[in-house]
């Protein structure tokens, strides 16, 4: 195979971005929590994840499923970790 005729990836040179976390005081009273998950609600549809670090919780966006949600509050809890350190 031929590798200066393979075409380039796409959007080579986009941006990431990157998403800040949400500060709040608590879980919105509407949302509902997902029973066999630590940290996970159910708001609008959507698996959302909440966090407490320090004083407030950090909100996640919005995942698809309760799994990807759990992982996010995962891996802040372990930012949290290393950062407090």
């Amino acid at each position: 195979m031929n590798l200066s005729m393979m075409k380039p990836y796409r959007q080579q040179n986009r941006r990431i971005i990157s998403y800040v976390p949400r500060v709040e005081p608590a879980p919105p009273d509407h949302a509902l929590k997902v029973d066999g998950f630590r940290d996970v609600w159910l708001l609008r549809g959507k698996y959302v994840a909440f966090v407490m670090m320090g004083d407030s919780f950090r909100r996640s966006q919005a995942f698809s499923g309760p799994e990807a949600a759990q992982r996010w509050a995962l891996q802040m809890r372990q930012e949290g970790e290393v950062g407090e350190a």
